[in-house]
């Protein structure tokens, strides 16, 4: 049995789907229990849990082999850092005494020690709790996901596709149907088969390519719209960010563009273009 946590989210569901593409037997994890019957309906067991209870958790683990695991996203109204490394520990904690063979977590590149610095310092951190730990652990740090565009389908529709990233930056961003693939296949691979691998989309692309692509996709102009740096923080906290949340990511943003979403010497490369991601986001299909 796999557990696949985050089930519910991009990554997570993709990687269930593909285990179950595989044939193999999954249990989705999910913090709704709405979303059960569908994961149902496809063979799949399901586990209805606050991944914050470490005992509760670690049932789960019990009943399976091999684990998916992924930090949950905070409330942006929250100290996101400290929800989420308060989050990473429950997790940690629930393997201790489960029984699996192996682990694949899901990262970010960039990751790096540091405080206040979002997922950077987060999932650095989860990946050295996860390497201190007995259970063998692989890493997937992946880039920038396609789908952290999805939100702003509406304001490219209305004609304008507001970013923090530089116009012309190119960083590697990928799809998470690429990741779900990957991560399935790491989880199904021997469990000797350790440490970090990077996966990106098949190429790179600039906030000028994703406003290009929506004005594609949606047969319309789409104006780019590049928020200064100054304003990151006062733009997140529009959003509904906390100001530790707000500082926290507006940091993670800075340190990410400048290092230019770090450039790994090795990737593994996804399927799955922006353009056609963008398409399929305009005409409903993800």
């Amino acid at each position: 049995m796999f557990i696949v946590l985050g089930a519910s989210g991009h990554v997570g569901s993709a990687t269930a789907s593909a285990l179950l593409e595989a044939g193999q037997p999954v249990t989705a994890v999910l913090h709704n229990p709405a979303r059960a019957p569908e994961w149902q309906a496809r063979g799949a067991g399901t586990a209805t849990l606050d991944v914050r209870d470490s005992d509760a958790l670690r049932a789960v683990f019990k009943t399976g082999r091999r684990a998916f695991l992924l930090n949950p996203p905070a409330d942006v109204a929250t100290d996101t850092d400290r929800e989420e490394h308060a989050t990473a520990r429950s997790i940690v904690t629930a393997l201790h005494g489960c029984g699996l063979e192996k682990v694949v977590l899901a990262s970010t590149l960039g990751t790096q020690p540091g405080e206040r610095c979002g997922d950077l310092n987060v999932l650095y951190d989860f990946e050295q709790a996860l390497a201190a730990q007995l259970i063998p652990a692989a890493v997937q740090r992946a880039a920038y996901y396609f789908s952290n565009w999805d939100m702003q389908l509406a304001e490219a529709k209305a004609g304008a596709l507001t970013t923090m990233l530089p116009a012309d930056l190119n960083l590697p961003m990928v799809a998470p149907q690429d990741l779900g693939r990957a991560a399935a296949r790491r989880l199904q691979e021997p469990a000797d088969d350790q440490g970090i691998s990077r996966v990106e989309g098949p190429e790179r692309y600039s906030a000028r390519d994703v406003a290009n692509a929506f004005a594609q996709a949606l047969s319309r102009p789409v104006e780019l719209v590049v928020t200064p740096r100054e304003k990151w923080v006062e733009a997140y906290r529009a959003q509904g960010f906390s100001q530790a949340a707000a500082q926290s990511y507006a940091r993670m943003t800075a340190v990410s563009v400048d290092s230019g979403f770090e450039a790994p010497t090795s990737a593994e490369r996804g399927q799955i273009t922006l353009e056609t991601y963008i398409r399929d986001l305009v005409g409903g299909q993800r």
